[in-house]
């Protein structure tokens, strides 16, 4: 990585960034996964003031004209330093900020890309999400983040909806954006660059960290195999290794869902109360996976309720 001429006028504000992202133990470096893609890969943690936000992965793509970026991160201070990032490594304007879906660690930098100008992409139900919980986000997360990294951090929905596919043209490299039914969340969307066989995933696609169901978890397991056809020869997951074999990356992912879903249906089955069935549902895969104990129970609550009417 350069350093921090290329910021130009922006120079002070992104040395600040930089500086405030570097004492965190966690300085921003994108990675070229292949030629003209790049990604950043965030922590396996929540969010936290010593992560300043930044534990989902980001992608950009950089076409002949233009430049498409994918998820804006957890804070404005991550999402200054990805844009002094972006600028080391291609002159080429932001044309696209496309957000893979409504939660904070990938949105709450969309602020930050305002000035740039670009068209910001989102799912056909992101601005309903948005709608519905954009201001209990900025109050629970002043929580959370500290009032500090929540400072200027607003809801910005986006300008243009996906409610299939959609082709975004970059100069002689364009993206097919799909949007997915009910999974992760009811606004799920991923990016493919069928020119160097990238698939940005988002969150349908965890590794490592626990997969977190926020829609559905009938839905998310009616769309593997077509999640799993999709023409690429690697993912960048929404958490994990940024640079993954396809569709291989996505069996863990898999396992899991399974494994929860047998073990709630036999709890229903054997009319095991909610209480008492989330506490040992998907048990079986607690080592696999960093912060089961964070997320399982959740994910357990919500399909039992989804199972039981199944």
């Amino acid at each position: 990585m350069k350093g921090l001429a290329s910021c130009g006028v922006a120079a002070l504000s992104c040395g600040i960034a930089r500086r405030a992202f570097a004492a965190a133990d966690a300085d921003f470096a994108l990675r070229e996964i292949a030629d003209g893609v790049f990604a950043f890969q965030g922590v396996n943690e929540l969010m936290h003031p010593e992560n300043e936000g930044a534990i989902c992965n980001l992608g950009v793509v950089v076409g002949a004209d233009a430049v498409a970026v994918i998820d804006s991160g957890g804070s404005l201070v991550e999402a200054q330093a990805f844009i002094d990032a972006i600028a080391e490594v291609t002159a080429k304007p932001v044309r696209y900020l496309i957000n893979t879906h409504v939660h904070p660690d990938h949105i709450f930098g969309n602020a930050a890309f305002q000035a740039l100008g670009p068209e910001i992409v989102g799912h056909q139900n992101l601005p309903a999400a948005l709608e519905a919980r954009g201001e209990y986000y900025l109050r629970s997360y002043r929580e959370q983040l500290g009032a500090k990294l929540m400072e200027g951090i607003k809801i910005v929905p986006p300008t243009l909806l996906v409610d299939d596919t959609l082709e975004l043209d970059l100069g002689g490299r364009v993206l097919e954006l799909k949007a997915w039914e009910a999974a992760h969340t009811d606004n799920d969307l991923t990016v493919l660059d069928p020119s160097s066989g990238t698939f940005f995933a988002g969150d349908l696609v965890f590794m490592g960290h626990l997969p977190t169901i926020d829609g559905s978890l009938l839905g998310w397991l009616r769309q593997m195999d077509a999640l799993a056809a999709v023409d690429a020869r690697r993912v960048v997951p929404g958490h994990g290794p940024i640079s993954s074999e396809w569709p291989a990356a996505l069996e863990p992912e898999r396992r899991y869902f399974e494994a929860l879903a047998a073990d709630l249906r036999q709890a229903i089955k054997e009319g095991t109360p909610l209480a008492e069935a989330v506490k040992t549902a998907g048990r079986s895969e607690a080592p696999n996976w960093a912060l089961f104990d964070d997320y399982n129970e959740r994910n357990a609550t919500a399909a039992y309720a989804e199972l039981e009417w199944e």
